[in-house]
């Protein structure tokens, strides 16, 4: 394996998005990452959304070079599976409800004393404190309490979802951020491991901005706003002529004087009242609808056509489609060619952040389960009447 993470073990203890999210990103830039799933179903997200031949789509991307190993944690045999792997592991990130280790007896105290440099990444809903750390927690939850639901939609509609688990995704990348911050401190010799507490609720919460001291000095909460920026002006989505939408985002003071010139409005280029952002946002109304007549009498083409050659930042809102066919996307390897079981060819999304000398990369696809069990156990050392007495016993598949 190669990749910046390399020589580093990661034991993965968790299901569906949040954990499994972290850990792939370290199995993409090197990491091993052995992943411990519960024997016959094994985690949740193999059945998850659309399916291939019975497994997942998302698994196969979820999943992507980690290493499958089917242990049973209600067994004696299991647990001391996981144990001696967390001897030799630098990192575990787990997302069971905070004591759902400890009631298996792999709580950090008993983890950490057996590697005093482990590195514990614990994801959950409330946090692994607190009044709220026992209720359960999903990312949809963490989403609604963490403030993005209520600031997300139209204001004449409930608070809607973004589109996909942003929460657990935000979970995921700050787990990773804090074990890496972790990793260096026991790598460069400044102390041991440590836990990383990571909470669903707050991983949202921390990418609200300025929330909380506008609410406290001017009483202001923020809500659902449809395709604007308020307070930041022109920023929002408008019509065009054959029924799509264009994304501009004039909001710099040169920026917006070009945006004007460019819809045939010089004179509130050159508007003293409409020099800065704070007069601009004072008649937004009026800017937007001014942007809007003009929008509307292009198509989408024609507005980013002309908006481009302003230098206006501006964008058309992508499908699916439309990010597989872009050659943006292409030129960056953002779409790479996959092959999964049975030779069967899929498109999956590439890998970010690109590194300029020690890139990440796919090796495999999500394994099936348990598809390193033998390899795994036997560099613990166990010998193939071993392996073969656990599997017996079900203490592994």
């Amino acid at each position: 394996m190669s990749g910046p993470l390399s020589g580093i073990r990661v034991l993965e203890l968790g299901q569906l998005i949040a954990a499994p999210f972290a850990t792939r990103l370290m199995a993409e830039f090197g990491a091993e990452v052995i992943k411990v799933e519960p024997p016959g179903e094994g985690d949740p997200l193999r059945k998850w959304r659309k399916m291939h031949e019975g497994t997942s789509l998302w698994w196969y991307l979820q999943s992507r070079n980690k290493k499958s190993i089917a242990v049973n944690l209600k067994s004696p045999e299991g647990l001391d599976i996981v144990k001696q792997l967390a001897r030799s592991a630098d990192v575990v990130v787990e997302n069971f409800r905070p004591g759902g280790l400890e009631k298996l007896g792999l709580g950090w105290d008993v983890l950490s004393a057996l590697n005093p440099n482990l590195v514990m990444v614990r994801i959950s809903g409330y946090g692994q404190t607190g009044p709220y750390r026992d209720r359960p927690g999903f990312g949809a939850i963490g989403e609604s309490m963490g403030g993005i639901r209520f600031t997300t939609g139209s204001p004449d509609s409930p608070p809607a979802r973004v589109g996909v688990s942003i929460g657990d995704t935000l979970a995921s990348l700050h787990g990773v951020i804090g074990a890496l911050m972790a990793l260096l401190r026991v790598k460069t010799g400044q102390g041991a491991g440590q836990v990383i507490d990571v909470s669903l609720v707050e991983s949202v919460f921390n990418v609200m901005e300025s929330l909380v001291p506008e609410y406290d000095l001017l009483g202001e909460v923020r809500t659902r706003t449809g395709g604007a920026l308020p307070g930041i002006t022109p920023s929002n989505t408008y019509p065009t002529r054959d029924g799509g939408y264009v994304v501009i985002a004039g909001n710099s003071d040169p920026i917006f004087r070009r945006l004007m010139t460019a819809i045939g409005q010089p004179d509130l280029a050159e508007d003293p009242g409409l020099r800065n952002n704070d007069g601009r946002s004072k008649q937004s109304a009026m800017l937007d609808g001014v942007i809007a007549d003009w929008s509307k009498t292009k198509t989408v083409e024609e507005a980013l056509a002309a908006l481009d050659s302003a230098d206006v930042p501006a964008g058309r809102i992508y499908s699916v489609a439309d990010i597989v066919a872009d050659p943006h996307y292409q030129a960056r390897d953002m779409i790479l060619q996959a092959e999964l079981p049975g030779g069967t060819a899929v498109k999956m999304p590439g890998i970010v952040p690109k590194l300029s000398d020690t890139p990440g990369e796919i090796r495999w696809q999500g394994p099936a389960l348990g598809a390193h069990t033998d390899a795994v156990l036997s560099e613990l050392g166990l010998d193939p009447e071993r392996i073969a007495a656990l599997r017996a016993k079900g203490a592994v598949a």
